[in-house]
């Protein structure tokens, strides 16, 4: 299993970006998706996750109203929009499947990361 997450770049405070994450190797339909971020010299730390189904999607509080994650199964791909964007919310984005189909906040729950996109915000 891959994952290839793109869509991060250089966007103002208040501003939107959309990730997207790409799943090879196995249909996606039956597992849970999250997303992660991780500033240097700190820890990966939960953003986001989705149920197998999208049925159940968990959010950090501090992106809640701003970040919508959404999956479409049949394109293999999850979805990170970003929303009003802060300078706290600048850092490298991760996704990652899970190993069953629940959602998880726990990054050792998911054998499977992609390689990170970088989101910068200026102020």
């Amino acid at each position: 299993v891959q994952l290839q997450a793109s869509g991060g770049g250089l966007v103002q405070v208040g501003g939107s970006l959309k990730l997207s994450c790409e799943i090879f190797g196995r249909p996606l339909s039956n597992y849970g998706a999250g997303w992660f971020r991780q500033t240097p010299g700190s820890e990966r730390d939960f953003v986001a996750a989705v149920s197998w189904n999208g049925g159940v999607i968990n959010y950090v509080d501090s992106v809640k109203g701003r970040f919508t994650l959404s999956r479409d199964n049949g394109k293999n791909m999850v979805y990170l929009e970003m929303n009003s964007l802060k300078p706290e919310d600048a850092a490298l984005y991760y996704c990652a499947r899970l190993k069953y189909g629940g959602g998880s906040r726990r990054p050792y729950d998911y054998p499977h990361w992609g390689q990170g996109t970088k989101v910068t915000v200026s102020s």
